[in-house]
């Protein structure tokens, strides 16, 4: 059991770690089902068999989700295998011992949460957040430009890693919300690993292996709402006395605990500076960046059914940021949203032949879309800066209504300037951005694009 566990537990770890780093074109096709069996991202898309299926899981079997499906577990999981193997070599035969469980901290942690997402605070439930958390992790490795997101991502490695090297799975009992929410379904669980008092010679070396330090070798019980079911337990056990069993009695509920049942949720999201490089022309002339704009209303990607509903479901975990071609997408550093990707055009546009963020997005965020539904969103709206125009400088230009895709900009002819200058048509406008990352104008695109509240459906 402990192999199959393993081996799960490794396909998981592999497998979304692929798709986080964006190395592998085309692999949400084959791997893009592991995302949407998170908790979280499955909660914010009101995936109700997924969720389902989760707690049946745990009532079954206990919390094996913990450490065969979710990445930041199975991570912990890692590290304090290396610190066992350390501690061994310094002839340490102490690498775990039963620890009581902190509640006023574990469960306080969770209310703040839980409190955080029905309020909205999303900075907060972002970095609470396991799936989201990892997210961050591999991403920001893998594109160094996320600036404060790498601070953010780096700063929940160290805290991660150190509990795992010194505690084990103190991490997921103590701070993890998902982990707690699980809690109070596995401590039911109809299998799970029993200590038969009779076999059992008193020899610790289960205490001593079990990395969530829920077994008290000294009473011979087991604190099911802290054991993940590694099956460390059972290897070690010389005498047999250690079963993973069908269990038909259940444990008396303890005082409190039924209080909490009343909540299932979380969220993540990173926070992100963009670095801007100066660019030179043949070593002479400096070319301006395109400046990040602020907008008025944020752009979210088509497929989310509105800023409001995109905000609300995003778990800010960057998949969607890894998996965008164009670098359209980015985490955001607005304090109401931070870490949550937003849109900018500063380094491309939002083709609309590309649904590759739909393809990813595992809480339902951004739902899946064809090239041709995609048409049918429309995210924002261009507007045209005369100030800025350099055809109302008498050049000549038109960048905008030749790239345009759907046809929304139009030049008309300006006698006196011997120029055209381009109006938009709002009516079909969709707000990919093609205009203003096009046009010439720096370090301010003379026409650029203000997001719509809700996606009009054309």
């Amino acid at each position: 059991m402990k192999k199959l566990r393993i081996a799960l537990a490794l396909l998981f770890f592999l497998g979304i770690s692929v798709l986080l780093t964006g190395l592998l074109p085309g692999a949400e096709r084959w791997l893009g089902w592991m995302p949407k069996l998170q908790f979280l991202p499955a909660l914010m898309a009101m995936n109700a068999i997924i969720i389902i299926a989760l707690l049946v899981i745990t009532l079954c079997f206990g919390r094996i989700y913990c450490s065969t499906i979710c990445p930041l577990g199975v991570m912990q999981d890692g590290v304090s295998h290396v610190s066992v193997l350390a501690k061994r070599a310094r002839k340490n035969r102490k690498p775990f011992h039963f620890r009581k469980e902190n509640k006023w901290l574990r469960y306080g942690i969770w209310v703040l949460f839980v409190a955080a997402l029905i309020a909205g605070v999303q900075p907060l439930v972002a970095v609470l957040a396991p799936y989201s958390a990892y997210g961050r992790m591999v991403s920001s490795v893998f594109n160094p430009n996320m600036g404060a997101v790498l601070i953010v991502a780096g700063v929940t490695f160290i805290v991660v890693a150190l509990m795992a090297w010194f505690a084990g799975r103190e991490y997921c009992n103590i701070i993890c919300p998902v982990g707690t929410t699980l809690s109070f379904f596995s401590r039911f669980a109809l299998f799970r690993p029993v200590i038969d008092a009779e076999k059992c010679k008193e020899c610790g070396l289960c205490g001593l292996n079990c990395k969530a330090s829920c077994i008290d070798t000294a009473n011979k019980k087991i604190d099911y709402s802290r054991c993940i079911d590694c099956f460390n337990c059972i290897g070690v056990c010389n005498s047999g006395a250690i079963k993973y069993k069908f269990v038909s009695k259940k444990p008396a509920p303890q005082p409190g605990r039924r209080a909490f049942m009343t909540g299932a949720a979380l969220t993540l999201g990173a926070m992100a500076l963009k670095a801007q490089d100066k660019k030179t022309d043949g070593g002479f002339a400096t070319i301006l960046d395109k400046q990040t704009l602020d907008r008025e209303t944020p752009l979210t990607p088509p497929g989310s059914k509105s800023v409001k509903d995109f905000y609300k479901r995003c778990t800010a975990c960057q998949l969607c940021v890894q998996a965008c071609p164009n670098k359209v997408l980015r985490p955001s550093t607005d304090i109401d949203r931070l870490m949550q990707p937003e849109m900018g055009y500063e380094n491309g546009y939002c083709r609309p032949e590309c649904t590759e963020c739909s393809k990813v997005c595992p809480s339902g965020a951004i739902i899946k879309i064809t090239a041709e539904e995609k048409t049918q969103y429309h995210i924002g709206v261009a507007s045209v800066n005369r100030e800025l125009c350099v055809a109302e400088q008498g050049t000549k230009c038109g960048n905008c209504a030749r790239h345009c895709p759907v046809g929304a900009i139009r030049l008309v002819k300006k006698e006196e300037l011997g120029t055209s200058i381009p109006t938009v048509d709002e009516s079909r406008c969709i707000g990919c951005g093609a205009c203003e990352n096009l046009c010439p104008s720096r370090p301010i695109s003379a026409i650029t694009v203000n997001g719509h509240h809700n996606h009009l459906n054309s």
